[in-house]
């Protein structure tokens, strides 16, 4: 949907009088309620007051988008309004807002809300695009320079001062589609305006795909560049230069992979799962890839049942039993919605691995040979997140295997492959196989974890060393989903305190930046420092992807001092004998630490002495900017 498809003319306001944020937010309601856009201005307005309480909407550089989903909306609508003057905002540079974009989202309104939010930002942080607006002498002017400026990002080239007739393509995606694809696609798109070369990146995001490569983008590409930790399509890349690599090193090797884009220095794609020999087949990187396809898809699982478990025990340990004199009908609620989607970690993980390897073919057989695995095995519960993943593997190549099988088969039977033979060859051949192979995986799985539980003293310390340490190298990368996924593994089969040293090691990377931002202000631009405040948010909330701005500027001394601090506070949460009941949440989860009060502070102060330790390793090995 075009901007201009939701701001018209009788929405805008290019002569605000408004002198304070609150009386800017009045005055857009104001307006799309006189255009008839609302059902009801107040309450729309406190929809808006609502999401600037929770942060200020001012972005800036003199832009201000704020924006509210609710029922109050009529229909989708966007009011522009304009400040010559400049109004206070609480932006994040501290500097007047002169541009407003307020977005008002019906409940149902199938994206438009985050589409236009994110379209319009990127649009805002073009200089020329801003001046243009601040300058624009009526309302039909706005609305071509917003056309204008929709036509020239829909040709999927970035602006270039060359004369290139080259056009470079890519595709990033990370396994959450949150931190690593958005800054993967930006880093490109920046080292190819610098350079003056034509270049469209796609994000798979995780509220799906953006910027889409059309069939007429991909004829004209000299190369694509596929960055991505996770399963991507692929299917209409046949016969072009495909250069696949993992997200990160489109963060920090952007210059690099055009350079070999250029040059088209990769193999050429074949559709058919086949390329010519190259550094970049998929032999290196494929079971990686259908690994993170199957953990990107649990995670949902794991974060909406794991902590809906969690807050039943608030009501008491035992407030879900209801043979127990703490049981409470509502705790007893959360833990059967909650134990249900969680039941479902492994079948899911199993599916989507399967799926990633097979296409949309091996999702069923992944998925039954994962319920085999947790509810086949012997009465220790089956073979957990280790069958899972072996399920996965399995269903997968079975699944390859029976339409490789298949191929000869007469074109009158095609329609029926898909609906009729390889479910039921692929479910059958993954069942059974699972079915003799699940109780000595069973017994392998408890003996890894009966180990596991009889590590003590040095051996829990080295072991809290090396979990909370990969969650900070490359921080939501591959290494880090590693550590959190064996942490999944224990927490689902009864052993709590590998995810506690998992969340602390991911916790103090943005904690520790976020001090460092505060306590060294002299090492860190102004735009760092204010990321350092979000920074503490993020950390707090465990999502480490918070500390990716300071690591991706400075990577020689920010990962390894984030290393040094995660792998600390997961020895210390070891040592300490800290179980974590809850799969993910931070500090609003610490609560649920076994043991108490003492407990918890305990993993209070080994995730604080991480953080203060990898603040300071930063201080001391960074420079200060005016002597760098």
């Amino acid at each position: 949907m075009k901007i201009t498809d939701l701001l018209k003319k009788d929405t805008m306001l290019l002569s605000m009088d408004a002198s304070s944020k609150s009386e800017s937010l009045d005055q857009l309601v104001g307006q799309l309620d006189a255009a008839g856009r609302l059902n009801n201005r107040d309450d729309f307005r406190e929809a808006i007051q609502t999401r600037e309480d929770q942060s200020t909407t001012g972005v800036g550089d003199g832009i201000a988008i704020p924006h509210a989903k609710s029922g109050a909306v009529k229909e989708p609508a966007i009011a522009f309004g304009r400040s010559t003057n400049g109004i206070e905002y609480e932006s994040l540079d501290s500097q007047p807002a002169h541009l407003f974009f307020m977005i008002a989202a019906t409940d149902g309104a199938d994206n438009t809300h985050l589409e236009s939010l994110s379209r319009l930002s990127t649009f805002l942080m073009d200089a020329n695009f801003r001046n243009s607006l601040m300058n624009a002498s009526s309302e039909d002017e706005v609305m071509e320079i917003i056309n204008a400026k929709e036509a020239e990002e829909d040709g999927g080239e970035s602006e270039t001062t060359g004369e290139s007739d080259q056009l470079i393509l890519a595709v990033t995606a990370c396994p959450t589609g949150i931190a690593h694809t958005y800054m993967a696609a930006d880093k490109l798109k920046e080292a190819g305006k610098q350079r003056n070369i034509p270049i469209k990146v796609q994000t798979n995001g995780s509220s799906g795909v953006k910027n889409k490569l059309t069939a007429e983008d991909i004829e004209k590409a000299d190369a694509i560049i596929v960055a991505a930790d996770t399963k991507v399509d692929m299917s209409g890349f046949d016969g072009k230069h495909v250069i696949e690599v993992p997200v990160a090193k489109a963060i920090h090797e952007p210059d690099k992979l055009l350079d070999r884009a250029v040059a088209k220095d990769a193999p050429v794609y074949k559709s058919d799962g086949k390329k010519e020999a190259g550094e970049d087949s998929k032999g290196r990187s494929g079971i990686y890839k259908h690994l993170m396809n199957g953990v990107s898809n649990m995670l949902p699982f794991v974060v909406g049942g794991g902590i809906l478990i969690a807050f039943s025990f608030f009501f008491g340990i035992n407030a879900a039993n209801p043979d127990s004199d703490q049981y409470n009908r509502f705790a007893e609620m959360l833990s059967t919605v909650g134990g249900n989607a969680f039941f479902f970690l492994v079948p899911i993980l199993a599916g989507f691995i399967a799926s990633s390897i097979a296409d949309r073919p091996g999702f069923a057989p992944g998925v039954v040979g994962g319920y085999i695995a947790v509810s086949s095995g012997t009465a220790d519960g089956g073979s957990g997140f280790l069958g899972g993943l072996i399920a996965g593997f399995l269903a997968g190549y079975l699944t390859l295997a029976v339409k490789k099988m298949l191929e000869g088969l007469p074109a009158w039977l095609d329609g029926l492959k898909t609906v009729l033979f390889y479910p039921v060859l692929a479910i059958f051949a993954t069942g059974m196989i699972m079915l003799l192979i699940n109780p000595p995986l069973t017994s392998v799985y408890t003996g890894l974890l009966s180990w596991l539980e009889g590590l003590s003293g040095a051996n829990v310390a080295i072991l809290g060393i090396i979990i909370g340490g990969m969650m900070a190298v490359d921080m939501g990368g591959p290494v880090n989903k590693a550590a959190y996924t064996f942490g999944l593994a224990t927490l689902d089969a009864g052993n709590y305190s590998i995810i506690a040293a998992a969340m602390a090691g991911g916790m103090v990377p943005p904690l520790g930046l976020a001090l460092a931002t505060t306590l060294f202000k002299n090492k860190f631009s102004k735009e760092e420092r204010e990321a350092g405040k979000t920074a503490y948010a993020l950390g707090a909330s465990f999502i480490t992807e918070g500390a990716i701005p300071f690591a991706a500027a400075d990577p020689a001394r920010v990962i390894p001092s984030a290393i040094a601090g995660s792998a600390l506070a997961g020895s210390l949460t070891m040592l300490f004998g800290i179980g974590l009941t809850a799969p993910h949440g931070g500090i609003f989860v610490i609560g649920l630490v076994e043991g108490g009060f003492t407990s918890a502070l305990l993993y209070i102060f080994a995730i604080v002495v991480g953080s203060i330790i990898t603040a300071i390793l930063v201080g001391l090995l960074k420079k200060d900017l005016t002597k760098a």
